[in-house]
């Protein structure tokens, strides 16, 4: 059997990916299926070491970002895309998948078109509440559509969608409490506030955080992510903030947060602030209260709209750029902090939020289709 994986171009694509390939994996392992192999088409590697620890043999398939807005890269990405159909075409012809799992966005276009003209199986996930351009389209041939929001069936056939929630990383799902304030440096008689600004940073956010340190540090220890791109001037600028400051030692910036880290900062926090992406599933799966403050001109509002799906719930409070000041952030995070009700009401959310075994239950319809393929 042959499976092909396909999606990428940002972190929010590629690790719920990876969560799927673990559990493909596992089933293989538990089940004896021989003669498996799993393939990665996208446009980059993303991350070579857990394609090489998922067995996930890495085809450079070419991919352009076609823009709403007018503008001359989108004529020259329209050859790049045709190129990849191509290409695609060809490796697919090859290998000849039993079934091909895609996560969507620009970098999975050439690979799910090729599948289609060729026949092969298809199943996609989407993580957003409204689906991604190339999503929208793959559901009208693919055989199962796997969706993190049930707001999603608005989007899709009915008769394909299955609700599975967002797939988790297997050595995410756990957060580990243990050594965790030594490992950070941090004193645990203080609570916590997590501040995560994503991969790519969040500036909206990183300037109220640092507008609001000197009214926080008294109360709270934070422990901030900033984004590499941001990390550099926020700790110029919170670092003259707090020049003297008596509590100063009590803010933690870092530019990323890799694997143990972040499981050992979600086994501590007792709050969390954050964008609106694929993270809100992880957060809920930590059962940590959140206010989440979404992209303002996400596509389609995308953003905005995971949001007030995660708030509807009760895991979390929304607040938008709009509204964003030093004054608005510390008076939500003061009334969590200190309201247990509300701490408890948001942790009930969470729990409500979130569907445990996604990745497991997304693998087993791959491992499904895949194998009834490969025996017509």
């Amino acid at each position: 059997m042959k499976i092909v994986f396909t999606g990428g171009g940002t972190g929010g694509h590629f690790y719920p990916l990876i969560a799927v390939a673990e559990q493909v994996n596992n089933i293989i392992d538990k089940e004896n299926i021989a003669d498996t192999q799993l393939y990665y088409f996208s446009n980059n590697e993303y991350d070579k070491r857990l394609l090489h620890e998922n067995s996930l043999q890495y085809v450079h398939i070419s991919a352009g970002k076609i823009r709403l807005y007018p503008s001359l890269k989108n004529i020259r990405d329209i050859f790049i895309a045709i190129g990849g159909i191509i290409q695609a075409l060809l490796k697919l012809a090859s290998l000849y998948p039993d079934v091909v799992f895609s996560k969507g966005g620009f970098a999975s276009f050439p690979t799910v078109f090729a599948a289609r003209i060729l026949g092969i199986p298809i199943i996609l996930h989407e993580s957003d509440s409204v689906p991604g351009r190339v999503n929208l389209w793959t559901g009208k041939f693919a055989q199962r559509v796997a969706v993190s929001y049930k707001q999603n069936i608005d989007y899709f056939d009915r008769k394909k969608i299955v609700h599975t929630g967002q797939p988790i990383r297997s050595d995410l799902e756990s957060p580990t409490k243990e050594g965790a304030h030594q490992f950070l440096g941090l004193d645990d008689s203080l609570p916590v506030l997590w501040i995560i600004g994503g991969s790519q940073g969040a500036r909206v956010i990183n300037q109220a955080v640092e507008e609001s340190l000197s009214q926080l540090l008294p109360k709270y220890q934070v422990v901030h992510q900033a984004g590499p791109s941001n990390y550099e001037e926020l700790k110029v600028l919170t670092g003259a903030i707090l020049k003297g400051n008596e509590y100063k030692n009590r803010y933690h910036l870092f530019p990323y947060l890799n694997k143990l880290s972040m499981k050992m900062v979600a086994g501590v926090a007792d709050v969390v602030v954050t964008r609106a992406g694929s993270m809100l599933f992880e957060i809920a799966n930590w059962r940590i209260p959140a206010i989440v403050i979404p992209i303002t001109h996400s596509n389609k509002n995308h953003q905005i709209k995971n949001a007030y799906n995660f708030a509807r719930e009760g895991a979390g409070v929304v607040i938008e750029e709009n509204n964003l000041s030093d004054n608005q952030l510390i008076f939500e995070i003061n009334r969590i902090f200190d309201n247990e009700e509300v701490k408890a009401d948001m942790i009930k959310g969470a729990e409500e939020f979130d569907i445990p075994d996604a990745a497991k239950n997304i693998a087993e319809e791959i491992i499904g289709i895949g194998l009834s393929h490969d025996n017509e």
